[in-house]
């Protein structure tokens, strides 16, 4: 029996469209009902809701989005500003459905949070199918340069508050939340060595979700930059070079990768086979890049459950400028 976890709550956003016969979710927040106070916030149809409601523990506080937010664009971030509004402790876990914390992780992320305002922690793929080996390539080379973006993050819920609730209209919502607590002053911690597992999506997710994906990097244009220069560079070099260049660029990843794979003990729970899977996203991202530029110049935005999203993330600097004019009156108010 694990001890409650103190002055922390656990926040779930979810939306499914048909009630999944084998999910272990039900099971899982019976644990988690357990050690802290759970609020899942339900965006599925009212028969899914119902039978949601009906299987899961009374423990949990299960509702539905606020109706004032079921204008954003993506609901994902409807469900976690509806979530957060339910709060009641210092400290919030906000992870996605397919996230699955143990009880040690959930403490970490709470003390984590004594000397943070945001938690970035890791995700690990468990179990680790095909698909979701190639994308584990990805997050080493993210590991090597800043970072992954996982589906959860810790916040304190005073930084939160004073940020004011995040954009509901991007489509990285994790990146516009920590954005938005840091341009209000809010400190973030990357937890690289804070592993916590997530449930791989089914293959034809994966696939669905690469250009989109891709996308995400507009909020990020040094980045993007760089995968836009790949497929250029690696044809340029293929061409005065041969095959070599190539097979140099390959390596090349795969050496990023387990840089990644080494950093902060990942190689504990990070097979080296992921490392070697790196020269796949590379070659994945040097042509989605271009898919994901083409639809914002093309169409105008990414397609986004029945909406389209043009903008990935604010940038830092309009998250600083917004927040300083929300709170010049009251400075001024202050003022002698």
């Amino acid at each position: 029996m694990h001890t409650p976890i103190a002055e922390t709550t656990y926040v779930l956003p979810i939306r499914r469209t048909i009630v999944e016969p084998h999910d272990d979710l039900a099971a899982y927040l019976e644990v988690l009902a357990r050690l802290l106070p759970v609020v899942v916030v339900d965006g599925s149809p009212p028969a899914v809701f119902a039978a949601h409601r009906a299987s899961w523990p009374r423990a949990v506080e299960h509702v539905p989005v606020d109706e004032d937010r079921r204008i954003d664009l993506n609901g994902k971030v409807a469900g976690v500003v509806t979530g957060l509004r339910r709060v009641r402790t210092p400290k919030a876990v906000i992870a996605d459905d397919d996230v699955r914390y143990d009880p040690f992780a959930l403490r970490r992320v709470a003390a984590l949070l004594d000397g943070a305002d945001v938690v970035r922690p890791q995700n690990v793929f468990v179990p680790l199918p095909w698909h979701a080996l190639l994308d584990t390539g990805r997050t080493l080379i993210a590991r090597a340069t800043g970072g992954d973006w996982p589906g959860t993050l810790g916040v304190r819920m005073d930084a939160y508050r004073r940020a004011g609730e995040y954009d509901g209209d991007v489509l990285f919502e994790n990146l516009e939340l920590v954005r938005t607590v840091r341009a209000a002053g809010g400190r973030e911690h990357v937890a690289y060595d804070l592993f916590v597992e997530r449930r791989a999506p089914a293959t034809a997710r994966y696939l669905s979700q690469r250009v989109r994906q891709a996308y995400d990097e507009l909020a990020r244009p040094r980045r993007l930059a760089v995968q836009l220069s790949l497929a250029p560079a690696m044809a340029l070099a293929a061409y005065r070079f041969g095959p070599a260049a190539l097979a140099a660029f390959a390596l090349g990843s795969v050496l990023v990768a387990e840089s990644g794979r080494r950093r902060a003990d990942g190689r504990r729970v990070f097979p080296a086979l992921a490392a070697a899977c790196a020269p796949a996203w590379v070659a994945e991202r040097a042509l989605t890049s271009w898919a994901a530029l083409g639809l914002r110049l093309a169409r105008g935005g990414v397609r986004y459950s029945h909406g389209r999203l043009r903008v990935a993330a604010n940038s830092e600097r309009a998250l600083r400028e917004r927040y300083a004019a929300k709170t010049a009156p009251a400075l001024a108010a202050v003022q002698p």
